[in-house]
């Protein structure tokens, strides 16, 4: 593996943690409107 596929791939892993926690977040946001609404699943 060279240098520049060694610093793509940090790179990836980095957005792809960031895009984890978003998506996390945004299904937390999902569950607490739920329950405000008093909407079931």
């Amino acid at each position: 593996m060279e240098v520049s596929d060694a610093r793509r791939l940090r790179e990836l892993e980095a957005e792809n943690a960031k895009l984890k926690s978003l998506l996390a977040e945004a299904h937390l946001d999902m569950h607490a409107l739920k329950s405000v609404l008093g909407v079931k699943r």
